[in-house]
């Protein structure tokens, strides 16, 4: 990524936040004005896919997790063909943010429905290629216990990947998802 795809990650993240308030005409011009910056004109309709309504929800949920990082705890046991994770919180607001972000993830994979998430090199790869992996989740009373595996050992290498990127999150919160986007 480079620096400028970087800035525009920033700033669609901390206007997914609620940092930064954009209304349509706002946004227009703000997209126009990365667009000049970077020099690409599909930056204005990339912002606006971000900032969707569709998307605003899952990123909201997911934002809301690393602002509550301190309160989740998790374990990841690797398996050859993938993982096995237990991602749990005792608050229990933060317990229903776990499973309402997992199962709003999931079901995107289910429909074929990518979301664009800057803080991930490895959720792109789990949307480009869904049927590569079998996903299983269940729902804990304080949270979700997930398993993914693949038979595909590059698919095994981006799921051992995605594991450790999403206990990053939880141990660091927003640092982890910054360096993630600057990495």
């Amino acid at each position: 990524m480079n620096r400028r795809q970087m800035m525009k990650s920033i700033f669609s993240a901390l206007a997914l936040l609620g940092y930064v308030r954009l209304d349509s005409a706002s946004a227009s011009s703000m997209g126009g004005m990365m667009g000049g910056m970077m020099g690409n004109g599909q930056d204005e309709e990339g912002m606006r896919a971000m900032m969707s309504p569709e998307n605003r929800g899952p990123m909201r949920t997911g934002m809301e997790l690393f602002e509550r990082h301190a309160q989740v705890h998790r374990k990841v046991t690797f398996l050859p063909d993938g993982i096995h994770a237990v991602t749990i919180s005792f608050v229990p607001e933060t317990a229903a943010l776990l499973q309402a972000h997992v199962e709003q993830m999931y079901a995107r994979l289910a429909e074929d429905h990518p979301f664009p998430y800057p803080m991930s090199r490895s959720v792109p790869v789990m949307f480009a290629h869904p049927t590569l992996y079998q996903r299983k989740l269940n729902l804990l009373k304080d949270g979700v216990a997930v398993t993914e595996t693949s038979s595909d050992p590059e698919m095994v290498r981006v799921i051992h990947a995605h594991a450790r990127e999403i206990t990053r999150f939880v141990q660091d919160g927003m640092p982890a998802m910054m360096r993630g986007m600057m990495g």
